[in-house]
């Protein structure tokens, strides 16, 4: 039986969601990767374990994470019944619908039927009542956004989620469906996105304003570039990368080659600062004012605990900050 370390709470940061009363920890743990059927159902019960002894009380899911799609959550949903239940009002549970899921025209995007039909899958395979977090995964080009907020809102109502969130969404797509979530009074509190040292744009140049402006906040996922901003690429491509790996559609030898040169200099100023290059990138992307936390993946729990140690240098000087733009330019 499972009995989680007493000390947690005082080794995390925590951080209020916009303008929300949700906290969530500085880092919270994506099963996206790495908690399949594919994977040790003894390797994902350590991590997930270990995760919360550190304080990391945010486990975001999707509907069809893992491999096959639905993998995750059917994985986490059997620890968290044998491991975590005790534990539930101590947890931030998030899932979410858009990419494609099932088979014909229900399977995916932003329509109520979609929508509703997923969660409802998403919180059997879990053995959950309800998510903490519902987001919409991905703007829907041919469902209004009425419809879409329709069936956010109806999830609430339904006590299926506490709060909602989207993922991937443009600035004026995501002022317009805070504005229409805002009359129907549903707590619409927070914005996932992409967001790293080699990918700023849609945060930094588009989203930032309207996340002030209508207090939302933001979760970012890919702090790490998919593993660019780590040791691995210091001395080039290896091998067997992801930027080898032709499945994975965020890497290419294309992009990677570039930014070698970059990876190195990050590195230098990273041990300037006695950290590693990826605590350095995890640490930079929470210096954004509307960033509340920042989603890690992990293949093993010791890197969820390399991740952890970036806490202990927060902040950059004006100097670090003008060094790694002009890397970043050159």
């Amino acid at each position: 039986m499972y009995s989680a370390h007493q000390d947690g709470y005082e080794h995390m940061i925590y951080r209020r969601t916009g303008n929300s009363g949700l906290k969530l920890p500085l880092l919270s743990l994506g099963l996206w990767q790495n908690f399949g059927d594919y994977d040790p159902i003894s390797n994902q019960r350590e991590i997930l374990r270990g995760a919360f002894d550190m304080g990391i009380t945010h486990f975001d899911l999707a509907n069809n994470y893992g491999g096959p799609a639905g993998a995750a959550e059917k994985n986490f949903g059997r620890i968290f019944k044998e491991d975590f239940q005790t534990y539930r009002d101590e947890i931030v549970i998030s899932s979410k619908a858009g990419y494609h899921m099932w088979d014909g025209p229900y399977g995916e995007w932003g329509s109520r039927k979609s929508i509703i039909a997923s969660c409802d899958q998403s919180l059997r395979r879990m053995g959950l009542e309800y998510v903490d977090i519902f987001y919409h995964h991905r703007p829907d080009p041919e469902t209004p956004l009425e419809e879409t907020a329709e069936a956010l809102s109806q999830l609430v109502r339904q006590g299926k989620a506490l709060y909602i969130g989207i993922s991937n969404y443009n600035g004026r797509d995501t002022k317009n469906m805070y504005n229409i979530l805002r009359k129907k009074e549903v707590p619409f509190i927070i914005h996932q996105m992409r967001y790293n040292m080699f990918s700023k744009e849609l945060l930094e140049e588009e989203l930032a304003p309207v996340l002030e402006e209508t207090g939302l906040g933001a979760i970012t996922f890919s702090p790490l570039a998919q593993g660019l901003l780590t040791k691995r690429y210091l001395h080039g491509i290896p091998e067997d990368s992801r930027a080898h790996r032709k499945e994975i559609p965020f890497l290419s030898e294309e992009q990677v080659t570039p930014t070698l040169h970059k990876i190195k200099l990050l590195q230098e100023l990273a041990e300037t600062r006695n950290q590693s290059l990826a605590q350095m990138a995890l640490a930079w992307n929470l210096r954004q004012k509307s960033v509340t936390s920042v989603l890690v993946g992990a293949s093993r729990l010791s890197q969820l605990q390399e991740s952890v140690r970036m806490m202990d240098h927060l902040s950059f000087s004006k100097e670090e900050e003008q060094k790694i733009g002009k890397i970043l330019q050159s």
